[in-house]
């Protein structure tokens, strides 16, 4: 399932990209880069869970906070680089990142 939401996450991504490029190629770089960040912290955090053998639950908790703060490390990070580093126009950023977070919640709402 973290497979299938990563690639959604990538997807939902390139179309909102693929959007933003009527704008021109800033705004869609930074519709693109904000949900590939957005995919990229998924699959970070699936691959702290889902690291080997099964776990006791202490364990599996522990890897799931740790995954969770890494995560959202990464998110505040790469949205500061975005926005204040590289200076990509923040509507594209926020809707690209938006976008890709909201797929996460309807992967999760419609499993197999």
């Amino acid at each position: 399932m973290a497979t299938r939401i990563v690639f959604a996450q990538a997807g939902v991504s390139l179309l909102m990209a693929l959007l933003f490029l009527a704008q021109g190629w800033r705004p869609a770089t930074g519709a693109l880069a904000g949900g590939v960040l957005v995919a990229l912290g998924t699959a970070l955090l699936a691959a702290r869970m889902f690291r080997g053998n099964a776990i006791s639950g202490a364990a599996a908790f522990w890897g799931l906070l740790l995954g969770t703060l890494l995560k959202w490390a990464l998110l505040v990070g790469g949205l500061f680089g975005l926005l204040a580093v590289w200076r990509l126009p923040p509507l594209a950023v926020i809707t690209g990142f938006t976008a890709a977070l909201l797929m996460h919640l309807a992967g999760l709402r419609f499993k197999e």
